[in-house]
């Protein structure tokens, strides 16, 4: 389990123990490992900065919501707040581990000075080309990953390494190769294997999907009979599954690591190819920056005296700024908050839900009489209504014929505005699309909140509003125009235009079609 929450920063890495990240509120991943996911999960809710491949990888190998994830490209410089109103910020640079997939270092400059995290990564004298690195720039911490350090262990470079590898399958011209791997990572070990026996090499679903992802050659697939390289799950390289590989057909086994591992099996081949650095490129890559200060990142594993030699002196003194300790000591729940409203608000307005209507009651004979009487009279179908009334609102005599008698050009409801649109069909059988609803949802009271415009009757004499436009009012001054001296020819008329006047905010939480008509009624009521 990898990770750290950089002090005197509110900066952590690989780092979700959220109860012990104190002060954190800058979240960062290197990559998709397991040991440096510890903690990640679908409930994380906090913003999130990774690379690309590995915001798509966390997206749906985790299913941590998309609305967290921050994907910041490799080798361009990031300018992040380090406080709640911008006063202070930092730039942090990404830049390719080497490691597998997504993997990255991020460097990280600020008031704190300059900090390189390296993560899981293999060395190359490529990196210290990078821009962010080739401008002689003083890195006073280093984050190191120590995996390898260790003087007696001496590792072969990859190249070297996939080398053997070839040398290996080319004894066994005639066997299946199983390949034990991680979920992730040694892809391009994968194609240069491929490519070497021009085979085709048999994955999983889940890795094939990465695969064409990275954009590496089509020799993959999924089907079992197809290839004679197959890569495997590396817990599966086991005794008992090499005697039952081998009943089927003659196979042997790799397992392409540096780690100290005991082979079960004589056909299970330990090979030393590995995505960590080794001491020597270890040495080379502290020595080429000389950092202030080299943090081990495997803390099991102390490494410091390696290189005290290629160390500068010189570490400043950290002064945090005002707001930047007003940020990491806020209430993380609070900054939560603000950020989703703030979010919310720049989010375009959408539609609202559609609403069924409640189910028929069994003692509303007269109800479904006149519901049976208007189906005969009236369009059927939400779609049958549009091709006879190209505005949605202007529904004229094919819903209500007794109501529109006395001005047959005048219609029954209309709106200026297009941010609310209802559609009018038979009383007990329509759909009404509210208007655009912004709302979140209240950490502390699980609650919708919202602001919603809504038509709402005017109170006065003691009766419902009707006739008179300014009789009517809404939050948006959404006024709507009713006939005069009108009145609906039936309860069931009466009903409909009532689920259609009634605020949405009147419903109760969790309310059922059983008391839908009571809660209309019941808004009715008090509105008198």
């Amino acid at each position: 389990m990898n990770g750290v929450v950089i002090p005197q920063t509110p900066i952590a890495v690989d780092f979700w123990r959220l109860r012990r990240a104190g002060t954190a509120r800058l979240f960062f991943l290197s990559h998709m490992h397991s040991d440096h996911t510890v903690g990640l999960s679908s409930t994380w809710a906090r913003p999130l900065y990774c690379s690309p491949i590995t915001a798509h990888l966390l997206h749906r190998r985790l299913q941590v919501s998309k609305q967290w994830i921050r994907a910041l490209e490799i080798g361009e410089s990031h300018v992040l707040p380090l406080d709640e109103i911008g006063q202070e910020t930092m730039t942090v640079t990404l830049i390719d581990a080497n490691h597998c997939p997504g993997s990255v270092m991020f460097l990280f400059e600020g008031y704190f000075g300059t900090i390189l995290y390296t993560g899981d990564f293999r060395y190359t004298p490529s990196m210290l080309k990078e821009p962010a690195l080739i401008l002689g720039k003083q890195i006073h911490t280093l984050y190191l990953d120590n995996t390898n350090c260790n003087p007696a262990l001496v590792l072969p470079s990859r190249q070297e390494a996939t080398r053997q590898i070839v040398h290996l399958i080319r004894q066994f011209p005639q066997h299946n190769i199983k390949i034990g791997l991680y979920s992730l990572g040694k892809e391009s070990l994968l194609e240069q294997l491929a490519l070497e026996f021009r085979t085709w090499v048999v994955l999983s679903p889940q890795r094939l999907e990465l695969v064409q992802l990275l954009g590496l050659a089509d020799v993959f697939t999924v089907e079992e009979e197809a290839g004679r390289i197959h890569a495997v799950d590396y817990m599966e390289i086991c005794h008992s599954a090499m005697l039952q590989w081998n009943q089927t057909h003659p196979t042997i086994a790799i397992l392409p690591t540096s780690r100290k591992v005991r082979s079960p099996h004589p056909d299970i081949h330990i090979i030393p190819y590995s995505d960590h650095s080794s001491y020597s490129e270890l040495r080379a890559f502290v020595a080429a920056l000389r950092p202030c200060r080299v943090v081990p990142i495997v803390r099991q594993q102390p490494c410091g005296e390696f290189f005290e030699d290629s160390s500068s002196p010189g570490l400043p003194i950290l002064m945090i700024p005002h707001s930047v300790q007003q940020y990491m000591c806020s209430s993380p729940r609070e900054t939560n908050v603000r950020w989703q409203l703030e979010r919310r608000l720049k989010r375009p307005r959408i539609q609202g839900v559609v609403f069924e209507s409640p189910e028929e009651k069994a003692d509303q004979v007269k109800v479904d009489r006149d519901t049976k009487h208007m189906k005969e009279t009236l369009s059927p179908w939400p779609g049958d209504l549009e091709k006879l009334c190209p505005h949605p609102l202007r529904a004229r005599k094919q819903l209500f014929p007794d109501f529109c008698r006395k001005k047959c050009d005048e219609p029954v409801l209309s709106c200026d505005s297009k941010k609310r649109v209802t559609m009018l069909t038979a009383p007990l059988e329509f759909s009404v699309q509210l208007q655009p609803v912004d709302e979140f949802i209240s950490p502390e009271t699980k609650e919708e909140i919202g602001v919603r415009s809504h038509l709402i009757p005017r109170r006065g004499n003691g009766s419902p509003a009707r006739g008179n436009p300014s009789d009517w009012i809404g939050y948006d001054s959404l006024q709507s125009h009713i006939t005069k001296d009108t009145h609906l020819a039936t309860e069931s008329r009466c009903l409909a235009l009532k689920y259609l006047l009634t605020p949405m905010n009147f419903f109760q939480a969790g309310f059922s079609s059983r008391n839908f008509d009571q809660q209309v009624e019941k808004y009715q009521e008090s509105t008198v």
